[in-house]
């Protein structure tokens, strides 16, 4: 049996003792490991025979921070109470203490594991360890003295900005910013310069410092003052539905004007008020979601399969389009070769030169260099014909063209002959189901979906579709690829639009409905946007996916599901369409779209050009449709008609078992369209913030509301079987069996 979360000691000849962090694979501070942390420092402070100390980590990291898996083992109170504790004993026994400590980090000083080394006397890392404190993306904020000591090691300005964007800094620019004393050449290295730095301070010869002491970084208080208020202002606007940050920067002045010691009681305080908030709980359903999805039934659960893993080395990309480069330019990036196949050559120049623009921008952004993305290119090998030499060397395709049906058939006919039996064989497609994809082939079990969100090389979610014909290992190693390409993969089943797409459909269809009973659509895409958080509004969705793809997919749901879609003939996008006002792509769509100083889109509201295709749509649907007009519409009611239907969706997915977990659902819905992660996902918004009950009450309402239009809102059983049982949507898998009567 491994050896629990804890640490070990040992001493050398000079008097250096060395503790080594030990809960393997990243070192998280299990509430043992603290335990045995803080026996060991006061066991060392008290022997003749150790001059300083050297904390370190066990493996290949340093400590990736406070165990998360504790927010959900123990009681909010129990935490809170850990987390206190050691923000005490940090700065009694490591700070403080009779013997100087110094941290020797490599890997990762993440959270925690950065406020432990920050509270040490001195810190030297390796030139790639990673150092930071990413505590507000768990809702809550630095609680081991981290925002006391960063700011006093690195400054005001700088410590804010690395706290509040939660970003982590590697070893030279923690060198440069002053979060680090020394940098050891080589991870061999790391050590012998720790100990060395160690025994300087202990014979005197490096001056001791306590960080929490420290005042030289700070500015004065006056300016202090001005970039605390600056960081406040800029915190309400750029995050108004959150609160945590705000009471991080209230620990930070409390220190900055007060002194640390009053700083880490401050900081304390908003610590357990942070972990109070729905923030808290919802990101952290977020961060096990997230981790969650790799764990498939069946295919990676710890289920032995018959056929061994594949080499996932070079990828076939079938169409250079915008999806097509994207996903190519993912694989590059990856290390993989690529083979991308277009139609005639102009096509193919044109997908090269959008991937080599992808990795263009990555240069300008400093995370590339020339050298790589040239490497890089000459991974890609541009194709117009299906020549075995080349596909038979692929060992997983892509297909990413246009959503016929037909051409799409054919591909994969194509396809089926010149690639080796073993090859994975995907499509990209957002709404069509994959068998009818597969029709024309041989082997049409052989087929995946492998359903990218634009742009592929940026988008993080990966929706991996199988049918009941799809074999485990296939899924298995899609899995793989979309991890090696650094997605987050979610494995659904199939059916019109997935998970993402379907569960989605209404999203925008509600928005419509409401623009034809009388709301302002640009209202409408500001409470979305401003007052729940969505990145933009659904008009403003429209314009950026495209009114022509609109309505297409709008066309493929009306076919799929027409009890439950709302479509007008005369509607809104069907005006654009044929105005040819496609969106951002044609400057033209609900909104105006103007090139700014700096070359940016500007969206621009067109109140005199858009005003008649609305009045044109809400006309046909009060008259022919049926569609109230809607008066003393709140922000409120807006959110709830906008989301109700949506949530209305998944359940009924939950209950098909498209997909697998209520998390997968959550993670899902975050990381494609953008839903505020600090609501902790879709399924988790709906039962922490409404609840199955009220949301079946309110779909009732408004289905009696738009009579004609009432199969948009009708509850479905699986939410009316948990609003009948008392229990959450994401239980209600374990109790859904028959359907129930309605309310």
């Amino acid at each position: 049996m491994a050896p629990g979360p804890t640490c070990t000691l040992s001493v050398d000849r000079q008097g250096v003792a060395t503790i080594v962090l030990t809960n393997p694979p990243v070192n998280a501070l299990h509430p043992d490991v603290l335990s045995a942390l803080q026996n060991l420092l006061e066991e060392c402070h008290s022997r003749a025979d150790v001059k300083a100390v050297v904390i370190t980590g066990s493996g290949k990291n340093f400590c990736a921070g406070f165990d998360i898996a504790q927010f959900a083992a123990q009681s909010p109170e129990k935490v809170k109470e850990s987390v206190s504790g050691a923000s005490q004993i940090l700065t009694r026994v490591l700070e403080e203490g009779a013997k100087p400590t110094v941290a020797a980090i490599q890997g990762v000083a993440l959270g925690g594991g950065c406020e432990v080394a920050a509270a040490c006397n001195a810190r030297v890392c390796t030139p790639d360890a990673k150092i930071g404190l990413p505590e507000l993306q768990l809702g809550i904020i630095p609680g081991f003295g981290g925002t006391q000591r960063l700011p006093r090691l690195v400054g005001l300005q700088t410590g804010l900005e690395l706290i509040l964007t939660s970003k982590s800094v590697k070893g030279a620019k923690a060198h440069s910013l002053g979060l680090v004393d020394e940098i050891a050449k080589t991870p061999q290295e790391l050590l012998a310069t720790a100990k060395a730095v160690a025994l300087d301070l202990a014979s005197g010869k490096r001056k001791r410092v306590r960080t929490l002491d420290r005042e030289d970084r700070l500015e004065p208080k006056d300016i202090a003052k001005m970039i605390l208020g600056i960081a406040r202002e800029q915190t309400k606007k750029r995050a108004p539905n959150v609160q945590h940050p705000l009471l991080c920067i209230d620990a930070i002045e409390a220190g900055v004007l007060n002194g640390g010691k009053a700083g880490l009681a401050a900081e304390t305080a908003a610590f357990n008020e942070a972990a109070r908030l729905p923030a808290h709980k919802a990101l952290v359903n977020i961060f096990f979601a997230m981790r969650g999805t790799k764990k498939v039934k069946g295919v990676s659960d710890g289920t032995k399969l018959a056929v061994p893993k594949r080499k996932l080395g070079t990828v076939a990309v079938i169409g250079g389009g915008l999806m097509g480069s994207g996903i190519a330019t993912a694989s590059l990036e990856a290390g993989m070769s690529v083979v991308l196949k277009e139609i005639n050559q102009k096509f193919l120049d044109a997908g090269v030169s959008r991937i080599r623009s992808n990795l263009t921008s990555r240069v300008k952004k400093g995370k590339l260099t020339e050298q790589k993305l040239e490497q890089m290119m000459q991974r890609l090998k541009g194709v117009l014909t299906y020549d075995r030499r080349d596909f038979q060397q692929v060992d997983i395709v892509v297909e990413a063209v246009i959503e016929v049906v037909g051409l799409k058939q054919q591909i994969f006919k194509d396809l089926e002959e010149v690639c080796r039996p073993d090859c994975i064989l995907s499509t990209n497609t957002s709404t069509i189901d994959i068998t009818l994809i597969a029709q024309k082939m041989r082997q049409p079990e052989r087929i995946i979906g492998a359903h990218f969100f634009s742009p592929a090389h940026v988008m993080p979610l990966l929706e991996i579709v199988r049918s009941s014909q799809t074999p485990a290992d296939v899924t298995r190693d899609l899995l793989r690829y979309g991890s090696q390409i650094r997605k987050t993969p979610v494995v659904v089943g199939n059916c019109t639009g997935f998970a993402v797409n379907r569960v989605f459909f209404p999203y925008t269809m509600a928005a419509m409905l409401l623009a034809d009973a009388g709301v302002d659509a640009f209202r409408i895409d500001r409470v979305v946007q401003r007052a729940f958080g969505m990145p933009i509004g659904p008009f403003r969705l429209t314009d950026l996916v495209g009114g022509d793809v609109s309505k297409h997919v709008g066309g493929n749901f009306l076919l799929s599901f027409p009890e439950r879609t709302y479509g007008n003939p005369s509607g809104q996008i069907a005006q654009l369409n044929d105005k040819k006002w496609f969106g951002e792509k044609t400057a033209r769509g609900f909104y105006r779209y103007d090139k700014g100083e700096k070359k940016r889109t500007k969206a621009v509201k067109d109140l005199e050009a858009i005003g008649p295709v609305f009045q044109k749509s809400a006309q046909h649907a009060q008259t022919h449709l049926g569609v109230p007009s809607l008066l003393g519409v709140s922000d409120r009611d807006i959110v709830e008609m906008i989301f109700y239907p949506v949530v209305n969706e998944a359940c009924r997915v939950l209950a098909e078992g498209i997909v697998e977990k209520p998390k997968d659902m959550d993670i899902a819905s975050v990381m494609s369209m953008g839903f505020p992660a600090y609501r902790g996902g879709l399924v988790h918004w709906a039962d922490a913030e409404c609840g199955a009950a009220h949301i079946a009450a309110r779909l009732q309402t408004f289905a009696k509301m738009f009579p004609q239009q009432s199969g948009f809102f009708v509850p479905c059983e699986y939410l009316l079987n948990c609003a009948y049982r008392g229990v959450p949507l994401s239980q209600g898998q374990a109790f859904y069996q028959s359907p129930v009567s309605r309310l």
